[in-house]
């Protein structure tokens, strides 16, 4: 049976509050982060696995050359820092106020079956998650224009979100330009053509929000290799 416990805290908990559930039957521990907080850094132990309840974590690596790259957007109810090593190979952070159940990895991934506590199939579920996300990203990078990255973007965000009237992105343009390989101001000219095309608007005071208009021409302009031809106008300025 699984107890989750409310074990809240302002900012990162500390290896002490979170090793203070092992002695206890308790699985998972909640916990909070505040916007821009690190949940873990990169080659720090993996002793834990996440999952989030609300908000949204970016996991990134910094580049020899001081660049940021992110790997992966992690929203409500994926799972993160799961590792086949024994450190972390990314570090995570909140994007937003985020809220996160934390346990220890043996627990989820113990040899033992009744030490699991995730049947295997929803483990297997989740993990399976993680890696498509991971190979839609190198596809995503493959694209030879920012046209194309950028509508492969909105469209996983849409479906990840479920395709609601208004997408709510957690991530600010800079993230976005780290997790495409742009730069920040190819983003933002980007973003700006598609909407003077029709295809999406910004109905709020914040660009984070977005209204697709037109989902199957943005499909179709994801997967079209005469992109750069219809939008000449935009380079592809990877960092």
């Amino acid at each position: 049976m699984l107890d989750e416990v409310n074990a809240y805290t302002i900012g990162n908990p500390t290896p002490g509050e979170l090793g203070a559930q092992d002695g206890r039957r308790t699985f998972w521990s909640d916990f909070r982060y505040c916007r821009d907080s690190e949940i873990f850094g990169e080659a720090e132990p993996a002793e834990y696995v996440y999952q989030i309840k609300s908000g949204a974590v970016r996991t990134f690596k910094l580049l020899p050359d001081g660049r940021r790259q992110i790997g992966a957007f992690h929203l409500s109810g994926d799972i993160f820092g799961v590792e086949n090593g024994d450190t972390y190979r990314f570090t995570a952070e909140a994007i937003v106020n985020t809220r996160v159940r934390v346990a220890r990895r043996e627990t989820i991934f113990g040899k033992l079956p009744e030490a699991n506590i995730l049947p295997g199939g929803d483990v297997l579920k989740l993990v399976a998650r993680n890696l498509q996300h991971a190979e839609n990203h190198v596809l995503l990078l493959g694209r030879q224009t920012a046209l194309e990255r950028i509508a492969v973007f909105l469209m996983e965000m849409d479906r990840r979100l479920n395709s609601p009237k208004v997408l709510m992105l957690p991530m600010g343009r800079r993230d976005i330009a780290d997790y495409l390989g742009l730069t920040h101001e190819t983003v933002s000219r980007t973003l700006s053509i598609l909407r003077r095309d029709g295809m999406l608007g910004f109905p709020g005071q914040t660009q984070r929000e977005i209204v697709l208009h037109h989902r199957s021409r943005l499909a179709q302009l994801a997967f079209s290799s005469e992109a750069e031809a219809r939008i000449s106008q935009v380079r592809c300025e990877c960092r």
